[in-house]
This record gives structure tokens, C-alpha cells and sequence, in this order.
């Protein structure tokens, strides 16, 4: 059996950055359970958050990116991220990427929301992902394979080690295939796909979450999700994302009414933190009025934003009327996979990246754009690790003792709800504003599908399906936990029981294992959580 010297789970920015920036003669894959261009990235219309140009500077997008994130971050991982954001920016220049200029040939920086300066860099307008992920897959060294359509279901403990040492994948027809490497690196994505409204790909639904979970790894402030306020909204759905871009070009928020949903509600009115934003636009809907982003003062509309405006014509909204119907979904984790500096996480050999990690730079809340220069940041620093540690790494696979994750009930006895329940429920609990009511009846709901220590049988006989499922339950059961724990509101945390933020929560996160979960439960005190100062 081949052994790797890196796996990479998922195929966004974060995992192309990596593999692009590996040493050649490193034997790398990348399995991503879908297609190699369903991610978030592809789909990102913002752009690039860079303090490029002539008026900005680093210390102000540092400031920037803290106040947004309601100062919870790791402020030097995020000091590192802003002075690299240029370089990052040029890196990519000089491999063949374009970015959108003026007719003077300047950069052409757009504004968006919380930001103090002009600086988002775009590739095609709206369509900033797509060239952006294009262009990375096509300068991946030609010896790195992509496996396409097969889900990692599984990780590989080296019980004695403590260290990860491979992964199990299934194909959709049942087909198991096993991958034993030195370093194995989840870059799945959020969780978008809990929420019945979202701005994510359909196929982001915790996979890595939940994978790092059952291998016993820490996770931290699954509580912070950020629900973007704009997401096209028509005939009782949401059809995709309506970039803040739309917004720092000049749109403005109104009811059906033609009331301005912003105006006294903040100094930046729409371009206030998306937090803000989004909680406006709920309350909006609550009674029973319907909010529109009026683009009446944008001219050459459907040039600047193509992908917006293909939305709308699939949906056969005319844009004659100047008005786009919008609501929120939920549209990034800020927590996730507790991890180092290096993208390291507590299970050696484990490392994760971009929004599958907890990296201490997003904080309470993002700050808009600044995702994908995470992506392109950790995915570089990550590479200069592993090419010195995945050439030089001494820990022995003793294959006798590997720790599999047997965490499903007993087959035959478990009947798992639709995920559209799962969704919907999330969405009316764990949303853009939360009570101890209502999340305390998800988290029963939830646990109800979770297995005792003493309920075992192996996720090999199961199916593609019934694992995603278990893994949607597993992640949003940490949402509820963690926001139920948390009692405050801080960045896009939001309880309308404790309204403000409180001091006893300052700088203190939420931190969940299995570990924990499973001792709290079988003592009747589930959950237990670690708060970590």
C-alpha cells in the first residue's frame, strides 16, 4: 500500500494554495467528495482583501479586521495574515493572475462592509472565485492526483501515537478505499449546508468538522456563524449569494414600504459588520415585510456583477425594477477545528485549514473578504511546514493499534431524520437570533441521534448518504451546545436572553471533544464543555 507524504480533504483555496506550494517531490493527493470545483471558493464573488493601495496600509486592515471580529481573535496570527495580504496579492500576479483594473490600468478596489479603506481585489467582477480556483488547479504539479467523488468518512488513529495516520473513502456506489499518509489535512469547508438558508455549495455540510470529532480532536467556537445578510431570496428560497459588493457600489436596503432598512440603525448603514446587517433584515421579516436591495443608483449593473445578474435571470427577476429581493443565511463558521500556528491540531499528523479551522484570525465575526486571503495565507505557511516535517517525520504507523471511529447506533435500529428537517430546524434555532428555549429543545432533538458509548458498529456498512447525515447531526449538535453555553451576545452570536456582551466572556471560548461530550453525558450533565481562557 502506497503511503502519502500529504492528503488533502477538499479542493477550495486553502487546499490548492497547499498543494501548489509543496515540494515536488512530496507524494501528494487530493480527495474532495464531489466535483474538484464544488467549494466555497469557486463560488466567491467578493474577492481578495489586501491593504494594496495607495491610502491603506497594513495597521489599518489589521485594525479593521480586529473590530469587526469584536477584538476576539489571536491578534498575532492576525497581524501575520494583514502584512502577508500584499505579498500574497503579488504572488499571485506573478503566476498569471489578472485582476480587475481601471481604465488606467490601477487596481480597481472596491469597498465593502466594515472596511475603512478601499481594498477588495476582484478577477471578473463578480466572479473572483472562479478565476481564482481555474487558475490554481491548472498550476498543480502535474504529479499531484485529484480524486473526485469520494467521501472521507473516516480518519486513522494511531491509538499508541496519538497521531493520524490515514483516512477511509467511499465512493457512491459503496466502493471503500483506504489512503495511509504522514500528514493528513482537512480543508472541507463550514457548515452552510445545516442551514435551509445558505450561501455555501450544496456539498459543505461539517464533513471535517465532524471527522475531526470522532477522531477526538478539540473544536472551539462553534457558536460563531456568520449569516450574510444578502442572499437572493424568491418564492420562499434562496438561490444564491448577492455580494456585499453590490452594496459598497452604492445599493441601499429597503422594505416594501421603500423604508431604509439601515438608516439610524448605524453610522455605515449598509455597510455596517455583516452581524448588524443581517439581524436588521431579520427583524424586517419578522413583521412580515420584505427587504430589497435597491440598485438604482448603479449604473452598468449587469457588467459588474455577471453572476448576480445570471441569478436573477434564471429566476426571471427583472432588474428593470432596480430591486432584488434578499434575506440572510448563514455563510461562515469563525470556529471550527481548534488548531496552532501552523494549522496543526491537538491529533499529531492532523492539520486543518481555512474555514474547517479555528484559526484565531476571524474572531467573533469576519471580517468580509478576508477568507480568502486566510485561504491563500495558511495554505502557504502550512506547505513551508510540511516540506520539512513530511520529509523528516519519525512517527512509526503501528497499524495493530489504529483507533477507528465505530460511533454509529446499531444497524437496523437507527432511523435518521431527512436532512431538510435538520436544516429547518438549525435555521429556526441556532440562526441569526437564539434563545435558551429554543436551542436547549434543538439540542434534545439532536441528541437523540447521537450514540452512547456503548452503541457501536462500523461506518463501513453504511452508506454515503447515512453518513452525511450523522455528520450533519454531529456538527450542528457542537453549534447548539457551544451556543447554548455561550451566554452573550458577541459578533454574529446573537441571544435574545443575554442582548449585550458580557465581561465574564471576554477572550474565553467554548472548547468540545468527544471526550468531554460522551464523560458529561454518561454523568447525566450533558453537555460538558471545557471554557478555555
Amino acid at each position: 500500500m502506497i503511503t502519502y507524504d500529504v492528503i488533502i480533504i477538499g479542493s477550495g483555496i486553502a487546499a490548492l494554495q497547499l498543494a501548489r506550494n509543496l515540494k515536488k517531490d512530496l507524494n501528494v493527493i487530493i480527495i474532495t467528495k464531489s466535483k474538484k470545483h464544488h467549494s466555497n471558493s469557486y463560488r466567491a464573488q467578493g474577492g481578495i482583501a489586501a491593504a494594496v493601495g495607495k491610502d491603506d496600509h497594513y495597521s489599518i486592515h489589521y485594525q479593521d479586521t480586529l473590530e469587526a471580529g469584536c477584538f476576539f481573535q489571536h491578534e498575532k496570527t492576525v497581524h501575520e495574515l494583514v502584512v502577508q495580504g500584499p505579498f500574497l496579492i503579488r504572488d499571485l500576479q506573478q503566476a498569471g493572475i489578472r485582476f480587475d483594473t481601471t481604465m488606467e490600468g490601477e487596481l480597481l478596489l472596491g469597498m465593502e462592509g466594515a472596511h475603512s479603506r478601499r481594498r477588495i481585489l476582484h478577477c471578473g467582477g463578480d466572479e473572483t472565485g472562479k478565476h481564482l480556483i481555474n487558475h490554481l488547479i491548472a498550476q498543480l504539479p502535474s504529479q499531484i492526483e485529484i480524486i473526485e467523488d469520494a467521501f472521507v468518512y473516516e480518519l486513522l488513529i494511531d491509538s499508541i501515537n496519538n497521531c493520524c495516520i490515514g483516512v477511509k473513502a467511499m465512493t457512491a456506489n459503496g466502493q471503500i478505499h483506504q489512503y495511509m499518509g504522514r500528514s493528513i489535512v482537512l480543508a472541507t469547508g463550514g457548515i452552510g449546508g445545516l442551514y435551509s438558508f445558505t450561501s455555501n455549495d450544496p456539498t459543505v455540510t461539517g464533513d471535517g468538522i465532524a471527522l475531526a470529532y470522532h477522531a477526538g480532536a478539540v473544536l472551539k467556537d462553534m457558536e460563531f456563524i456568520q449569516f450574510h445578510p444578502t442572499l437572493l431570496y424568491w418564492k420562499g428560497e434562496t438561490h444564491g449569494l448577492i455580494s456585499e459588493a453590490v452594496r459598497g457600489e452604492g445599493a441601499e436596503l429597503i422594505n416594501d414600504n421603500g423604508k431604509r432598512v439601515m438608516e439610524n440603525i448605524h453610522p455605515l448603514k449598509e455597510l455596517a459588520p455583516r452581524h448588524i446587517v443581517a439581524k436588521e433584515i431579520y427583524e424586517q421579516r419578522l413583521q412580515g415585510k420584505e427587504v430589497y436591495l435597491d440598485i438604482s443608483s448603479i449604473t452598468s449593473f449587469a457588467s459588474k456583477f455577471p453572476t448576480i445578474t445570471k441569478f436573477c435571470e434564471q429566476q426571471s427577476i427583472s432588474l428593470s425594477t432596480n430591486k432584488i429581493p434578499v434575506a440572510p443565511g448563514c455563510h461562515f463558521l469563525m470556529g471550527g477545528i481548534a488548531v496552532n500556528e501552523v494549522g496543526e491540531t491537538s491529533i499529531k499528523g492532523l492539520f486543518a485549514l481555512g474555514e474547517t479551522a479555528a484559526s484565531g484570525i476571524h474572531g467573533a465575526n469576519r471580517l468580509s473578504s478576508n477568507s480568502l486571503l486566510e485561504g491563500l495565507f495558511a495554505g502557504k505557511k502550512l506547505a513551508a511546514y510540511l516540506n520539512e516535517y513530511a520529509s523528516s517525520s519519525k512517527v512509526a504507523m503501528n497499524m495493530k493499534k489504529i483507533r477507528t471511529a465505530n460511533i454509529s447506533k446499531q444497524q437496523g435500529t437507527w432511523m435518521l431524520p431527512k436532512r431538510e428537517e435538520i436544516q429547518a430546524r438549525m435555521m429556526q434555532a441556532a440562526g441569526i437570533v437564539r434563545s435558551h428555549l429554543k436551542l436547549l429543545q434543538l439540542q434534545r432533538w439532536l441528541q437523540q441521534y447521537m450514540p452512547t458509548a456503548d452503541e457501536r458498529v462500523d461506518l463501513d456498512r453504511m452508506s454515503v448518504d447515512e453518513i452525511q447525515t450523522f455528520f450533519m447531526l454531529t456538527a450542528a449538535l457542537l453549534v447548539a451546545n457551544a451556543a447554548l453555553i455561550r451566554q452573550e451576545s458577541r459578533g454574529a452570536h446573537i441571544r435574545e436572553d443575554f442582548p449585550f456582551p458580557s465581561q465574564e466572556w471576554e477572550k474565553r471560548h467554548v472548547i468540545q471533544t468527544r471526550a468531554l461530550l460522551e464523560r458529561g453525558r454518561n454523568k447525566n450533565e450533558y453537555p460538558q464543555v471545557k471554557i478555555d481562557a
